[in-house]
């Protein structure tokens, strides 16, 4: 790997920070909105699939009553 001077370094780096294109507000927002709602949906999915597991596995042992 070849060593490179670090006032080079710094200049290279701030050069492809600029280059980065940061979100706006109002897409940041969206974005975690959107990420609350499918970890709910995620959760209810989940919460309702090990619901019907344990029925069928209680009905299945004949656990359940």
């Amino acid at each position: 790997m070849a060593k490179s001077n670090p006032f080079t370094f710094i200049q290279q780096v701030r050069s492809e920070a600029a280059k980065v294109t940061w979100p706006t507000r109002k897409e940041t927002a969206v974005t975690t909105v959107m990420v609350f709602v499918m970890v709910v949906l995620a959760s209810i999915f989940f919460l309702l699939a090990d619901q019907l597991m344990s029925w069928g596995i209680g009905l299945l042992l004949g656990v359940g009553g």
